[in-house]
Parts: structure tokens; sequence; C-alpha cells
């Protein structure tokens, strides 16, 4: 998942992007308001965002009110001082989709991001099921039609992940490798090819099926035999 992470607090934001790392979301970050504004418009495909409120060159309320007018409709978390109960009565009438109080703990966090974007994909549930795959989005394993279990890498899951997320949806390499790499990392479209063919080693060649240059899609339901 593409998470836009926008804080100002480098101690905060070093410690959050390790937990969010480990969780599988691939991200983006900007310390003030004006870059972060510019980053949600332009990052399009993004499942998630972190907004602080309190931000220099523009505030998060701002940022967030100019979203929703252009129509963007990614889930918005705000981070609020835990007692300034105005400021999320105020993000959540400009369009945020949930808030938290600082300090908070990282547990939390993850909790109310993963509802967020099981809400986004109309999923109800922490584990993600198709043609008898089952992935444990908590555990970050998934298990194969034979019940074997595999666990998966970083990059394994988070591709898996999104292709879960959307598997009635033709994939490109390019939005694959958006959803699947860190901003630091090269975004090589090529190596999806990689962890594509060892998911198909773990789940089956037929599972993960190839549109010539068109990217990726699961296996339709219709074909899947249970």
């Amino acid at each position: 998942m593409k998470l836009l992470l926008i804080e100002d607090d480098f101690e905060l934001v070093e410690r959050l992007t390790k937990v969010l790392r480990r969780s599988g979301y691939a991200i983006e970050h900007a310390d003030n308001g004006i870059d972060g504004q510019f980053l949600g418009e332009d990052e399009g495909d993004l499942d998630v965002i972190i907004l602080d409120l309190g931000l220099p060159g523009k505030s998060g309320l701002e940022v967030l009110r100019h979203w929703r007018k252009l129509g963007l409709t990614t889930p918005v978390l705000i981070l609020t001082a835990r007692d300034a109960w105005h400021e999320k009565v105020d993000g959540l009438k400009a369009g945020a989709d949930d808030y938290l109080g600082k300090p908070f703990h990282t547990e939390e966090l993850l909790a109310r991001l993963e509802a967020l974007v099981r809400r986004k994909f109309g999923n109800a549930d922490n584990k993600l099921f198709h043609c008898g795959i089952k992935l444990d989005v908590d555990k970050q394993t998934v298990f194969n039609q034979a019940g074997e279990m595999f666990e998966l890498t970083a990059i394994e899951y988070r591709l898996l992940h999104y292709l879960m997320m959307n598997p009635e949806k033709v994939i490109s390499k390019t939005e694959l490798s958006e959803h699947v790499y860190q901003e630091e990392q090269l975004k090589d479209t090529n190596v999806i090819e990689v962890y594509i063919n060892r998911l198909r080693n773990y789940l089956g060649k037929s599972f993960i099926v190839t549109r010539r240059r068109q990217g990726y899609r699961l296996k339709e339901d219709k074909t899947c035999t249970h």
C-alpha cells in the first residue's frame, strides 16, 4: 500500500517510517504543508494519507480543504494535539476520515490505517481471499490452495496485497512499482517480474495472469477451482 506521510517532527517521522515499512507500506514523505499538498495531488494512486495539522508553510487543515475541494477522495487520517478537540471537529468537517491525538501508540495508528484501507477497497476483514488463496495481513503470510503457509518478504507482501485488493483490475508494472518500492529505492519495473514469479511458485503459475503490454491481474473467480 502506498502512503503519504506529512509531518514535520523528524523524530516522529523516523520512528513511524520504520514501523510503517515493516507493516508493508511504501512511503512518500513531506515535512511542510506546501510540499505535502503537491504530493497529495501529484501522487494520484495513494492508498492513504497521514496528515499533521500543525505544519509549516500551510496548515494541514488548509491542505485537506484544498484536496477535498478538488475532489481528491484518498482516505486521510489527521494527527492532532490530544487536547485540541476543536481540531478534531474541524478536521472531520473538512473531510478527514479519521483522527488520532498525539502522543499515540503505533499499534493504534496501524489498526486505524488498515481499517481505512480496507474500507477504501470494500473489505471488512484483515484476511484477504481469492481463488482459495488466503493472505493474512497482520502476519504477512499467505496460504495456498493446499493449505501450505509461506512467509513473505516485504516486497512480496506489498505486491500480493495490492493485487488481492484489486482482484478484478489489470495493473501495470509501473503502478505496481509505485505501491511496492520505498521512495528512495530505484523503481525498476523489470524487477516486478521476478517477484511475480516468486509468488507464482508459492501459489501456482495460473494465480497471477500476465496481460501482454498491460500488466498483471489475478485469475478470474469463474476460472477458480475450490
